[in-house]
């Protein structure tokens, strides 16, 4: 029998108790006490439905701390989450993200029942574009490949070529060994493309509401509050002028990795806010500086609408077959290539 209820934090058992406060521990920093206390029911309601539906919960890195760190199994970007819940014996994915990364684990897993705990966890970038739109520039310019970043739906996927990260999107573009290709969907991503390959891209005038906002101006402002002693981290997503302004641009894999090595006193993220959240307690060594950009889709996602849809079994994601074979063909293809490691 499915259990639903909610304990209240005074009625909590010891092992109960215990296992908060071991979770809590590393968000100590970022994440209020008694905010921590307000949801810990659900963190442990949550936790038995897990166990008796099979359920693995899968995060991106731009969800809140008490979802990432708090009750999430599996953590990463896009496309690497979706796989990491393909090697497990799991039979329910829960996908602490927006709707096209359901559609993705969904591709990746298609024998497994994936949920999206809020239906309006949408976003601008994949809402940019349709299939429509991609069978519009075929004919514009035929015999052109479609090279198509994985932050898109399965219908978009399903009329590209091969899809990339942004961590692999020269390598993808330059694999095809073409002069000229159509990018989809983000400009900005497609013009740091442009830059790093002799290949022509035509670009697609799609934007990340969130990357789209900072300017070189804020970056500024940061290096002189501090002196110049920071360490700027951009996305490709964001606008080429911030990205001038920035020591090192990539995927949020990449950052990751590039405060690992570098390990710098103090560091700025130019990506959504909450990321740099949840590094932090990977590095308790570095400060972490937080230009606070959030996205709201994502804010979508709570703990009690994780609650909610393991208790119901909502929201599902499902994607029509002739549509998700060669969605997922063109996943594989960029596999083929090199898997990507960054969304």
């Amino acid at each position: 029998m499915v259990t639903t209820e909610l304990i209240p934090v005074e009625s909590l058992s010891r092992r109960d108790r215990a296992s908060l406060d071991r979770r809590y521990l590393p968000m100590a920093k970022v994440v209020p006490g008694f905010e921590w206390d307000a949801v810990a029911p659900y963190v442990i309601a949550i936790d038995r439905l897990k166990a008796e539906r099979n359920a693995v919960i899968i995060a991106h890195n731009y969800q809140a701390p008490e979802i990432f760190h708090g009750v999430a199994d599996l953590v990463g970007d896009s496309l690497a989450m979706a796989y990491m819940a393909a090697e497990t014996e799991a039979s329910v994915v829960v996908v602490a993200g927006v709707h096209f990364m359901a559609e993705t684990a969904k591709l990746i897993n298609p024998d497994k029942t994936v949920l999206i705990p809020d239906l309006e966890a949408g976003c601008s970038l994949a809402e940019s574009i349709t299939g429509a739109d991609v069978r519009l520039l075929r004919e514009r310019y035929p015999d052109t490949p479609v090279v198509t970043y994985v932050n898109t739906s399965a219908e978009v996927k399903a009329h590209s070529d091969i899809t990339c990260t942004s961590s692999n999107a020269v390598e993808v573009v330059e694999s095809l060994g073409v002069p000229r290709v159509i990018f989809l969907p983000d400009e900005y991503l497609g013009q740091y493309v442009a830059e790093n390959t002799e290949v022509e891209i035509i670009l697609w005038r799609g934007h990340c509401m969130v990357h789209e906002r900072f300017t070189p101006d804020e970056i500024r402002r940061f290096r002189a509050a501090y002196d110049g002693d920071i360490q700027v981290l951009a996305h490709p997503e964001c606008p080429p002028e911030v990205l001038a302004e920035a020591d090192f641009v990539g995927s949020t894999s990449g950052m990751v990795k590039r405060v690992d090595v570098e390990r710098p006193p103090r560091v700025l993220l130019v990506t959504e806010c909450s990321m740099a959240a949840n590094v932090s307690v990977n590095f308790p060594d570095v400060e972490f500086v937080r230009p606070c950009q959030m996205c709201p889709y994502m804010g979508t996602i709570t703990l009690p609408k994780i609650y909610e849809s393991l208790r119901d079994m909502k929201y599902e994601i499902t994607v029509p077959p002739d549509m998700a074979a060669p969605a997922r063909r063109a996943v594989e293809r960029m596999l083929e290539v090199g898997r990507g490691k960054g969304g």
